[in-house]
């Protein structure tokens, strides 16, 4: 639908504009508070989107307030690459010794002097736009939805690891690469007994296949020649790090035909279901399953870029063999910033 679309897309830009990179660049040429304020008001419109998809056929004119925060996104990703491009190649400036680059730059758009007013006035446009729209989402009578787990278990479907041939259309360049990077030794590894996690991150907005290209790469025959054990869970919920080692779990469980049992500190005979563990039973449950193990772990559709619990769940599956990867599929760049070792 053309409303999830637009979600989509604002999300996406919100991902952009919470990266570290970006905020690098706001702060070097003094616009970050206009960064944050726009980031703050695309926030709250993002919300607005989620309660229009509910009322956009009941009430006249949300479909082309809607048109207009597509527009306005679309207009802002140019202004910001283009922002992001300037400070690039102000840095290959000054590192130049080209007399001759350095005059070009001197006379060209891209001169600070031209460029700082330019980009002033086409951020305060953006920031204008975007407030107006805000303000139109209220007189509309909309409210901000919150993208809590509830929400984004109404708006996702659970994923598995079967992939529908006709899907392979066209992916198979992407997949090559990404196989590529899954057979070499990780990059900022330090040799033998490193126990640091390779993750591979794909990243892009809903519809683009993130899904379809990781089942690709986790059904291919020579990742069971690589890995002694593969698992896929779709991370569905506000990132519960207890409802993810449970699907993790399972997934070790589904691959090796072998039932779950509960950890060895459970008294014989009183066999309890894992959902009911807390986080230590979890942990002594999965590891023994992992220790040893060069795994790849496919976490699929993930949302929260709460950096702690990322940190958490990487300690607690951080005991397989060298050489153990992780893929993770989400739509936020800031999601994929903080996950990846590899750029995405």
């Amino acid at each position: 639908m053309a409303e999830s679309f637009v979600f989509d897309i604002a999300d996406s830009l919100l991902g952009k504009l919470a990266s570290y990179a970006y905020d690098e660049v706001s702060r070097a040429y003094g616009v970050f508070d206009d960064l944050k304020e726009i980031k703050n008001t695309l926030s709250i419109v993002r919300g607005l989107i989620l309660d229009a998809e509910y009322k956009k056929d009941k009430k006249h004119g949300l479909r082309e307030w809607m048109r207009q925060i597509q527009n306005i996104c679309s207009d802002a990703e140019d202004v910001f690459d283009g922002f992001e491009f300037q400070h690039k190649r102000k840095e290959v400036v000054a590192t130049s010794n080209s007399t001759q680059m350095k005059v070009r730059h001197f006379f060209s758009s891209s001169n600070p002097i031209v460029f700082r007013p330019r980009m002033a006035l086409q951020i305060k446009d953006i920031r204008d736009r975007l407030n107006k729209v805000a303000a139109d989402g209220n007189n509309f009578g909309l409210g901000k939805i919150d993208v809590g787990p509830e929400l984004v278990l109404q708006r996702r479907e659970l994923t598995h690891s079967h992939v529908d041939p006709l899907s392979v259309i066209g992916r198979e360049n992407d997949k090559e690469e990404i196989i590529k990077v899954l057979m070499q030794p990780h990059p900022h590894g330090d040799g033998d007994g490193d126990k640091s996690l390779c993750v591979i991150p794909i990243v892009g907005i809903g519809g683009l296949g993130k899904t379809t290209l990781a089942k690709l790469v986790y059904n291919d025959k020579r990742m069971d020649d690589l890995f002694q054990l593969k698992m896929w869970t779709c991370v569905s919920d506000d990132f519960d790090i207890s409802q993810i080692i449970i699907k993790i779990i399972n997934s070790v469980s589904a691959s090796t035909f072998t039932p779950v049992s509960a950890p060895p500190s459970l008294a014989p005979g009183h066999q309890k279901n894992i959902n009911n563990f807390d986080i230590e039973q979890l942990q002594s449950c999965l590891r023994p399953k992992l220790v040893g193990q060069k795994f790849l772990l496919v976490l699929d559709d993930i949302w929260n870029d709460d950096r702690a619990k990322w940190i958490e769940l990487i300690d607690l599956i951080k005991v397989g063999a060298t050489g153990s990867k992780i893929i993770v599929t989400t739509r936020s760049n800031s999601v994929a910033s903080m996950m990846g070792t590899i750029p995405s």
